[in-house]
């Protein structure tokens, strides 16, 4: 199973759409607080549909407390400033993606830790990001293709 990081999440759309793509191909979604809004926000629920009562998902107080919570987990921060391209690394089945809050991504210090996991997505210099489930689902379905969708039709 793969696990899908959001730290400090604000938009409960893009949160609602990472939710609905992670019970579409059995991926559990961990969630690191702050989160800006309540998981029973009507836009969350819109935009995960029917589908968030199925999700499997894990709240952290904060990310020491992620660690503390997942002490093997193999950590792939997509970032902007990712060393590696999301294609060109390999990710065993248990990797955790993390992605950061759509306002400023994960810190840097974070990311830093993860010099040989750190990934990023090729954009032209002038854009600044994509959409937060857009990276996830590009991200994530790159790992599923490696492991060539394991349960999935």
């Amino acid at each position: 199973m793969l696990n899908i990081v959001l730290y400090e999440p604000e938009k409960p759309a893009n949160t609602g759409n990472i939710g609905r793509t992670c019970v579409a191909v059995g991926a559990k979604l961990h969630l690191i607080e702050p989160v800006s809004f309540s998981l029973s926000d009507s836009h969350l629920k819109r935009a995960g549909m029917y589908h968030w009562k199925y999700l499997e998902v894990e709240r952290y107080a904060d990310f020491q407390d992620f660690l503390d919570r997942n002490p093997q987990a193999l950590l792939y921060p997509v970032e902007t400033n990712g060393r590696n391209l999301y294609t060109e690394v390999s990710y065993p089945d248990g990797a955790y993606l993390m992605f950061g809050k759509e306002s400023s991504g994960i810190p840097k210090e974070i990311v830093d830790c993860y010099p040989e996991t750190s990934v990023r997505i090729p954009m032209k210099e002038n854009v600044i990001s994509m959409n937060l489930s857009d990276c996830v689902s590009v991200v994530l379905f790159e790992a599923l293709r490696q492991q060539r969708f394991p349960g999935l039709d």
